[in-house]
């Protein structure tokens, strides 16, 4: 079972921050450097962009899922409203 490591975690989020300011084969060496453990550039790369097409896919399926439960209501409503339909009270 793999475990996180948080001092390696910690570094890679500080990592992600400088590559806005380095470049990408200058924070490798640093991250090596910080966690003891060997990443080239384009590995860094590589999880960076992972990590980026994760976030918009969640964003954009967190959307639709709001999207859909507004679309299902406006739906309920809709019905609700028609004439003639059968309601699902009991009128006393």
């Amino acid at each position: 079972m793999l475990e996180p490591i948080p001092h390696e975690l910690e570094a890679l989020e500080l990592a992600k921050k400088h590559v806005k300011q380095y470049s990408i084969r200058d924070v490798a060496q640093w991250l090596t450097k910080q966690t003891g453990r060997s990443i080239s550039h384009m590995g860094l790369k590589k999880r960076l962009s992972i990590e980026r097409k994760r976030k918009k896919t969640i964003t954009i399926k967190k959307r639709l899922a709001q999207r859909l439960q507004e679309t299902l209501q406006e739906i309920e409503k809709l019905e609700e409203d028609k004439v003639g339909a059968y309601s699902s009270k009991k009128s006393s």
